[in-house]
């Protein structure tokens, strides 16, 4: 709770057209290639994009419990894996009151699936995530702070199904290098 009361979250979201092209899908000014982005869209009339974060506030806080205790550190990292998602699960749900569209799909982020990890960049630019969010981006496009996301939602008129579930679903099973060590990248079935 202490650690909850001490955070204050920040997030920006665009709701973008969406255009279904040869060359994938088109929100606004960002191409989504990849059969996954296909998959996951197929049946949207638009997309949320949307980059959110806990903070510098967050690091800040790890780093200065890493000092006295590692265990204590990697314990508070994980409450803010699970303090992101629900920040996300939330901006989710505001989007999906705010847009004229009634059904959203799951989250979907650069790096799951075939969606390249570079796309964040576009993302961060478009959202003018850096000056809104404090969200900054490494050479290879890893975020800073650390508890960061940036991700797309379908949108459409009518119910969307999870489409994208798990390793044995996804277009790169064969070639992850996450699945090869022994981990996933988070899109486990429900």
């Amino acid at each position: 709770m202490l650690l909850r009361r001490s955070l204050h979250p920040k997030s920006v979201w665009r709701m973008l057209p969406l255009n279904h092209t040869d060359a994938g899908e088109q929100a606004g000014e960002l191409l989504l290639e990849g059969a996954s982005a296909r998959l996951m869209l197929k049946d949207c009339q638009a997309v949320a994009v949307f980059a959110c974060t806990l903070g510098a506030d967050f690091d800040r806080l790890v780093r200065t419990v890493q000092a006295r205790s590692m265990a204590d550190a990697l314990l508070m990292d994980c409450c803010g894996s699970a303090l992101i998602e629900e920040v996300c699960d939330a901006l989710q749900q505001e989007i999906l009151q705010a847009v004229p569209y009634s059904h959203g799909t799951d989250r979907f982020s650069p790096g799951y699936g075939d969606l390249p990890l570079q796309l964040q960049f576009p993302i961060i630019h478009l959202l003018d995530a850096q000056r809104k969010t404090g969200i900054h981006l490494t050479p290879s496009g890893l975020m800073n702070p650390q508890k960061s996301v940036t991700a797309f939602i379908g949108l459409s008129d009518a119910p969307q199904r999870a489409r994208i579930r798990g390793c044995a679903y996804c277009e790169m099973k064969e070639h992850c290098t996450i699945r090869k060590g022994g981990r996933t990248c988070g899109m486990e079935s429900k």
